[in-house]
């Protein structure tokens, strides 16, 4: 997916912002909104063409990565006369090439639905925001409202095959978890509903419970155990 993200922004770099116009004006006053209180050194992952730079207060150096170079190509144009950009970078959110504790913000907008492995990119953002640092992130999900969630679901593998955008994904549903006794016995399988939740009654005693699924681009939980 990541490849297949990367190429698509690659080859419609040119044509981004225009696509996006008609909608501009609403990502702006939610960028805004998102920004308002970034502060000191800050890392914006999937900066794009640059749309953000306006939106960002006064104060605060950015340092933006993207994994395509197209993209970045409009980006360091629209940073000519901005003295608040450090660096503009080609990179990975996967694997951010920066030492720990560095940013005292680190900001994403609609980026982590073409991310291959969301979770290794959420530990890296943790990794590099420092202990007292602070992330803001703006991205969509499937709706819960019946008929638009159906819509997004239909057109969920077009949007996928085309560049890599999973617009419905849901990474909390249909994950089996497998609960084992003290002797090492498979006593019982739950799947998280809807939600994201999984109910079960146990009688008192110790066990150990495993992730038996996961969701594409997600990790697995390390087993883990418990007493009721």
């Amino acid at each position: 997916m990541k490849k297949k993200a990367s190429h698509y922004y690659d080859r419609n770099a040119a044509v981004y912002d225009k696509v996006l116009s008609p909608v501009e004006k609403t990502l702006s006053k939610w960028r805004r909104r998102l920004l308002k209180d970034a502060h000191g050194k800050t890392l914006e992952i999937g900066i794009g063409t640059g749309k953000s730079l306006s939106d960002y207060p006064k104060g605060v150096s950015i340092t933006g990565i993207d994994s395509s170079e197209n993209m970045l190509k409009y980006a360091r144009k629209r940073a000519n006369g901005y003295n608040h950009i450090d660096e503009l970078l080609i990179m990975d959110a996967e694997d951010l090439r920066f030492p720990d504790n560095t940013f005292d913000t680190v900001v994403s907008s609609c980026v982590f639905c073409s991310i291959n492995n969301p979770v290794k990119a959420l530990k890296e953002i943790k990794r590099v925001c420092k202990s007292t640092g602070t992330v803001y992130l703006l991205e969509h999900v499937r709706s819960q409202k019946k008929v638009i969630g159906k819509i997004m679901d239909i057109l969920n593998p077009i949007s996928f095959k085309l560049y890599g955008d999973n617009i419905s994904f849901q990474s909390e549903k249909n994950i089996d978890f497998e609960i084992y006794d003290e002797k090492n016995n498979l006593i019982s399988t739950i799947s998280t509903n809807d939600e994201g939740i999984c109910e079960i009654e146990l009688p008192y005693g110790k066990y150990t419970i495993k992730q038996k699924n996961t969701t594409e681009g997600y990790s697995k939980i390390e087993p883990f155990t418990i007493i009721v």
